[in-house]
């Protein structure tokens, strides 16, 4: 995030169930702030990626809509897309997310955005996974420095 939305504290993460992760954070900033932080795509490029560079090739920001990102690491490239599958503004985004590297196995990913009322949101994220090696591989990735 940028840094009018830095995470007030450590992000909490739970595991609801074998093929989910929950992770919640509290930011210092209005929901509107941390809405366009996650659906601008010049603003989501600051952050999303792990601190890598980050190429959005594709942001359709529609139910229905596709988007691709392209991540630059010292690894090499690695591509990540999938479709909206809810859009409500500064309430909930639902999407699939799909990595090239494991073609065929998309996550469900929600994140819900709570006006906490002083200035603070709080966002609830659930990745929905289709097997429990595909959660605990993910959790296993270094995804979390994103």
């Amino acid at each position: 995030m940028s840094a009018t939305t830095k995470p007030a504290n450590p992000a909490s993460l739970t595991k609801p169930s074998d093929r989910e992760i929950r992770i919640e954070r509290i930011f210092n900033a209005t929901r509107e702030r941390v809405w366009r932080a996650y659906t601008d795509p010049k603003l989501l490029a600051q952050w999303w990626g792990r601190g890598n560079k980050l190429d959005i090739e594709r942001y359709e920001l529609e139910k229905g809509g596709h988007w691709r990102f392209v991540e630059h690491s010292d690894h090499g490239m690695h591509g990540f897309e999938g479709r909206f599958r809810e859009v409500t503004p500064m309430v909930r985004l639902s999407m699939t997310f799909e990595w090239d590297g494991m073609p065929g196995y998309p996550v469900v990913s929600t994140a819900e955005f709570e006006d906490l009322g002083d200035g603070r949101t709080k966002v609830v994220s659930t990745m929905q996974f289709f097997t429990p090696q595909e959660r605990d591989g993910m959790l296993q990735s270094g995804w979390k420095a994103g």
